[in-house]
């Protein structure tokens, strides 16, 4: 499998290279928080040796309820990113929602995220390709939680056609949804999905869902199992993972958005170390 580089912060994901970080925030909650959150967790990378990418949202439009908090938007969002990538030092990732924000997310974030529920939305897709081919960043897509591992075969090609064959493409793999109010990983899928020529990352954050099941609002929000995002991420990790998306905040409980799924901040370090030395086993 090709592996990437990102040259312009000597970043690379894939075969013989370290376990990429993508982590941060679940959203932007405001400037001070983005810092310091970016700085803990570059510094705990730093510590460990391992390629760190700082990741929050600046809208959560996929919301089980209108009144649910999705973040400063689009303007305000990215200069609050840009001022981390300034200030902090690190590469941004961050998802979009609409063809019409893939220029201007991709001229600040390094990776452009495609949410699962999007990621055969093709107009988005290439839109998003091609803004990102052209500012030299990497698409992080999502593969959704209806499609089997294989069918995201369709997703590398959509982005190859629209870019000239370009290879710029990481899956991320998320768990598929079994039955109401459940999502389940298959851990078989990462090495399918990596047989498509591609590096294959796992967000164990958003794995830990229970759409629509969280009982502090009735159903009026997604629901989560804290305590499963290390053992996904273990799992994957083991079993080829080339990078893990997670979320943390200093205190999950009175996190904005999606708590119930979001690590503690100061718990970075000792599961960052475990899934290093997992990936340097399984990597021989």
């Amino acid at each position: 499998m090709p592996a990437l580089t990102l040259d312009r912060w000597n970043l690379s994901i894939g075969d013989g290279h370290p376990l990429l970080v993508i982590a941060g925030l679940n959203v932007i909650e405001d400037l001070d928080l983005a810092l310091a959150t970016a700085r803990h967790l570059k510094a705990v990378c730093a510590e460990l040796g391992l390629p760190y990418v700082f990741k929050a949202s600046y809208d959560k439009a996929n919301r089980s309820s209108i009144k649910s908090f999705r973040g400063p938007g689009l303007q305000k969002g990215l200069e609050i990113l840009a001022e981390v990538k300034r200030q902090v030092d690190v590469p941004i990732a961050t998802d979009i929602h609409a063809p019409e924000e893939a220029a201007p997310v991709a001229a600040v974030a390094d990776i452009v995220q495609i949410p699962a529920f999007l990621c055969r939305q093709t107009d988005l897709v290439v839109t998003a390709a091609r803004a990102t081919h052209a500012a030299g960043g990497w698409l992080h897509v999502k593969k959704g939680q209806f499609l089997a591992p294989w069918d995201a075969k369709n997703i590398v090609s959509k982005v190859q056609e629209a870019t000239d064959g370009a290879e710029f493409t990481i899956l991320c793999e998320r768990g598929n949804s079994f039955g109401y109010n459940n999502l389940i990983v298959d851990m078989l899928g990462i090495g399918e999905m990596k047989k498509l020529g591609v590096p294959v990352t796992i967000d164990a954050t958003h794995a830990v869902q229970l759409p629509g099941a969280d009982p502090r609002t009735g159903g009026a929000s997604t629901g989560g199992r804290r305590e499963g995002v290390a053992v996904i991420a273990k799992a994957a990790v083991a079993s080829g993972a080339d990078g893990v998306f997670l979320e943390f905040h200093p205190d999950p409980d009175k996190a904005l958005c999606d708590g119930p799924s979001c690590l503690p901040l100061d718990g970075a370090k000792d599961l960052l170390a475990t899934l290093k030395a997992l990936h340097a086993v399984v990597n021989g």
